[in-house]
This record gives C-alpha cells, sequence and structure tokens, in this order.
C-alpha cells in the first residue's frame, strides 16, 4: 500500500478514491455529501467543531486539524490481508498537545454493516481470524461484540492502530451524520447508541463519550449531526 498522498483541490478530487466511483459519487449519499463538507471546512467542519466544544471534555475544547486523509486505508497487516478503509483519517493536535487519531464515518441514510453475530456465519476465508484481532485490539470478547456492528468495529481498530502508527495519545472514531431521520427512526443512531453501551457508556447525538483506556490509549467515540446543506452539494 502506498504511502504516498496526493492532496486534494476540490471535492470532485475525492471521486477517484472510491472503489466504485461512479456508483457511490451520487448526490444525497454519503461520500459525496462527506466530501463536499470537509472540503469547505477551513480545519474541522463547524458541527464537528461545535460537538468538540460542547462535549464537557478538556482535551476536545481547542482542537485543531492537523491533516485528513479521505478515503484512508488503514493497513492491519501482519494481523489481517484486507485493509480497513475509513471515508476519511485525520490527525489532530489538542490544546495541551496531545495528538489525536481520528477516524470519520460518514452516513445518510446508509445502512451499516451487519451485526457481527451474522457477518461471521458466513466464513470466507479467514474470518474468524480478523473477528479475534479485532476483538483483542479492543480488549472485547466475542460476547460483548456479537450484536454490533461489523463496521463500527472496523473503524474503532483504525483509529486504535493509527494511533499506535503516529503515536498518539488518544484516539476517536467519529461517525458524521447527514441523515433525514430523527430519533427513534434512526436506525444508524440506533445502532451507534448500542455500540456504545457495549463499553458501559451512553451515547447521545452531537457528543463525544470516554470509553476506555486501550494499552495505554485514551478512546473516544463521537456522534455528529452534519449541515444538511451539503445533501444538495
Amino acid at each position: 500500500m502506498s504511502k504516498i498522498f496526493i492532496s486534494a483541490k476540490c471535492p470532485e478530487d475525492w471521486k477517484r478514491l472510491l472503489a466504485e466511483p461512479e456508483k457511490h459519487w451520487q448526490t444525497g449519499y454519503s461520500a459525496r455529501t462527506l466530501a463536499y463538507c470537509w472540503q469547505e471546512a477551513d480545519g474541522f467542519p463547524s458541527s464537528v467543531k461545535n460537538t468538540f466544544k460542547n462535549s464537557g471534555i478538556e482535551l476536545f475544547h481547542d482542537v485543531k486539524l492537523i491533516v485528513a486523509f479521505p478515503e484512508y486505508r488503514s493497513a492491519l497487516k501482519p494481523y489481517l490481508s484486507q485493509p480497513s478503509q475509513s471515508e476519511i483519517f485525520a490527525l489532530a493536535r489538542a490544546g495541551n498537545g496531545q495528538l489525536i487519531s481520528v477516524t470519520v464515518e460518514g452516513k445518510v441514510d446508509e445502512p451499516l454493516d451487519r451485526a457481527v453475530a451474522d457477518w461471521q456465519l458466513t466464513d470466507m476465508g479467514n474470518k474468524q481470524t480478523r473477528l479475534r484481532f479485532l476483538s483483542d485490539e479492543l480488549e472485547r470478547t466475542k460476547a460483548d461484540i456479537e450484536h454490533i456492528r461489523y463496521q463500527l468495529l472496523r473503524r474503532i481498530a483504525s483509529a486504535l492502530l493509527e494511533a499506535k502508527r503516529f503515536n498518539a495519545s488518544n484516539a476517536l472514531m467519529l461517525v458524521h451524520s447527514f441523515s433525514r431521520f430523527e430519533g427513534s427512526e434512526n436506525k444508524i443512531f440506533q445502532d451507534y447508541c448500542a455500540f456504545v453501551s457495549s463499553f458501559g457508556k451512553q451515547g447521545g447525538m452531537n457528543s463525544v463519550v470516554f470509553v476506555k483506556n486501550v494499552n495505554g490509549i485514551d478512546l473516544y467515540l463521537a456522534w455528529v449531526n452534519g449541515e444538511r446543506k451539503y445533501l444538495e452539494s
């Protein structure tokens, strides 16, 4: 996997990085919406900045974006052959100088992957090896994670692995949602809350929650409601 990254001059530059550009680059869907939102921002988008400032967590009160990589593939080798591709990986610096590794999962109304219990039923290749590695990385048992969505499991593991790679003492997995649904109608939000509750914590919209320290890295989860104007960009 290449370690050379090309800068983007406009949101359309993100399109070619997608696995299936013509299929996934559609108005009103997460890939395009997220690209227009983040490319236009000077640093973090305003929705993310406001959530950080209102989190009540000192680490996030004055966070500055250092660099962000669209469609970033976290190499899980030598543990797993298939990389985990985050829609955005960002490296940020807190006001106290600490680094924060951030993986961003953009969502409109597209569903998350299957629950781990269902995902592992079809054993294609090394699924059990992957699951064992990911659960160990999060210091969870298989029973702890069977009901959560596999996509969230991979993204949070990526945040931790990149924190190790960049010697960051903090990792954050952020869901940036542009969903048209509210409250109990937002199934993705309910899945996210179930994921947070698996750590014995409570998730909320436009909030950041500390879940645990994993091998010396403080792990956080966040849900941010993005600006819906970008759905029509």
